[in-house]
């Protein structure tokens, strides 16, 4: 495996039945057998369906769950944008189905499930599984976010029974890493300190996306 160089733009995409459902530019923090840790921050390049978009502007949940339905059908389009708000710190080791999240200045864990990543030249690719788990900052406490969501995904076929019991495996990898304070949360000293570097220009999306 060819491993990517510290502070190269790679792009994550989300790609549902052959078409990006979402995409996002990155810089590549640190590539190793262990994980790949790769970051973002305002600014950042990303195309996002325009349902979450509309979604996210009107914070309804009609809008999101419109977002579900055009997965589903294959009718979505994407708006391109940037990210906003926060810096993302993202963690994710070969082969599993999910990524580690910090918002900095440590704000939150956000254990994001998802596809196991397929590298290509430029980035990689997954799949969001529409499920997260959220830890407060000190690890104390954890909650789950958009189960409703995710079964809404269920019913539209989006996430087959396979996929499912992928989803239910790594739900307890995940809480067994909390427990343990392993994977990302053995270094969690570490990242809440980590800072990017100030030199590293903001990543951008191709134009057109590849």
């Amino acid at each position: 495996m060819e491993f990517f160089d510290v502070g190269q733009t790679v792009q994550r995409r989300d790609v549902f039945r052959g078409r990006v459902w979402s995409a996002q530019a990155l810089r590549v923090v640190e590539d190793t057998p262990a994980a790949l840790v790769t970051c973002a921050w305002p600014g950042a390049g990303v195309r996002v369906p325009a349902a979450y978009v509309r979604a996210r502007r009107g914070e309804t949940t009609v809008l999101r769950e419109e977002a579900v339905r055009q997965l589903a059908a294959g009718t979505w389009t994407l708006s391109a944008g940037e990210w906003q708000d926060t810096v993302l710190l993202l963690w994710k080791p070969p082969g599993a189905h999910f990524s580690g999240d910090a918002d900095h200045r440590l704000l939150t864990w956000y254990i994001n499930f998802e596809r196991p990543n397929v590298r290509r030249p430029r980035g990689f690719d997954t799949f969001d599984l529409l499920v997260d788990l959220l830890v407060d900052a000190d690890l104390s406490r954890w909650r789950w976010k958009d189960e409703a969501e995710y079964a809404h995904a269920r019913r539209l076929g989006i996430i087959d029974d396979v996929e499912h019991a992928h989803v239910d495996a790594a739900r307890e990898e995940a809480l067994a890493l909390l427990a343990e304070r392993a994977g990302p949360f053995a270094e969690a000293d570490r990242w809440a300190a980590w800072r990017r570097d100030p030199a590293w220009p903001t990543p951008s999306l191709p134009s057109p996306p590849h």
